[in-house]
């Protein structure tokens, strides 16, 4: 999804990269069992495919961006199966993954239907059991400034567990932090 200049320099800094690594994904996946087989939606730059990437056997990841797929896949070589494609109609199986994990992109899915299908694709390819992991930015003076231009649908924290549980979701919990919300849910056996 669109990102304006300075969005694009901020996720691609290494200081992003150290945030996430240290602070965004611990928060994230504290408890959360990945399994052997992840996919993650919208990796973007990459930053939280670098953690991920050490914490499951096999990761697959799915970019929209087509210049961010190909840079991905020259990063991560074949450590990764990238896929260039829509995280709201996966060009992947059902009941595939342990894991369905996306982190502070579902602000750039462009419309709030398009996102509750994103919901909806993550509980498909999820096997039975498996978990769907995640956060976003809270809204904020400073989270509107960042994205002048952009894409920007933010996600209300107080809506996303209805919101999970209509697309198939169990045991929805979502936590708001500072800045940000985490959300964990689990598809039924």
């Amino acid at each position: 999804m669109p990102m304006n200049l300075i969005h694009r320099r901020l996720c691609s800094s290494d200081r992003w990269a150290r945030a996430v690594r240290d602070h965004l994904l611990p928060w994230a996946l504290e408890d959360v069992p990945l399994g052997a087989d992840c996919l993650e939606i919208g990796p973007g730059y990459g930053a939280t495919t670098r953690v991920l990437v050490r914490k499951t056997e096999r990761l697959t990841v799915v970019e929209s961006d087509a210049t961010y797929a190909a840079r991905l896949r020259l990063l991560f070589g074949d450590r990764v199966d990238v896929v260039y494609g829509d995280g709201a109609d996966l060009p992947l199986p059902a009941e595939r993954f342990d894991s369905v994990a996306c982190f502070t992109m579902l602000h750039h899915v462009p419309e709030i239907a398009a996102q509750d299908r994103l919901f909806a694709e993550a509980h498909r390819v999820l096997r039975p059991g498996g978990v769907f992991a995640g956060c976003d930015a809270l809204t904020n003076t400073r989270f509107r400034l960042i994205h002048l231009g952009d894409t920007c649908v933010p996600v209300p924290p107080e809506t996303l567990e209805a919101r999970l549980r209509m697309a198939g979701f169990e045991e929805c919990v979502v936590t708001v932090g500072e800045g940000s919300f985490r959300f964990v849910a689990r598809r039924g056996r």
